[in-house]
């Protein structure tokens, strides 16, 4: 049986709050919150890969401290830009 869309997204939101370390549960929880619902399905393809990386990969990536994939940079550019905003608003 495959998964509903639905069900997708809300277990790709429990997984984008729930990675392991808090700078990234702060970072791709609220993202997802914001974003997920409205990114396209090649785009929520990416994502749901995204999530299988590891915490220690995904910061230096999200940060831009080191260079990412490929296939991740768009999304990434994206999330790290969301997450720059939000932390300047909130500050």
């Amino acid at each position: 049986m495959s998964e509903t869309a639905e069900a997708r997204l809300k277990r790709m939101r429990m997984r984008s709050w729930r990675r392991g370390t808090k700078e990234m549960d702060m970072i791709l929880g609220p993202f997802s919150d914001e974003w997920l619902a409205s990114l396209d399905a090649p785009s929520l393809d990416i994502y749901d890969r995204l999530l299988e990386e590891n915490d220690q990969d995904l910061y230096p990536w999200v940060s831009g401290a080191q260079p990412c994939p490929a296939h991740y940079s768009a999304l990434l550019a994206q999330i790290g830009e969301f997450a720059r905003a939000r932390h300047i608003t909130r500050s």
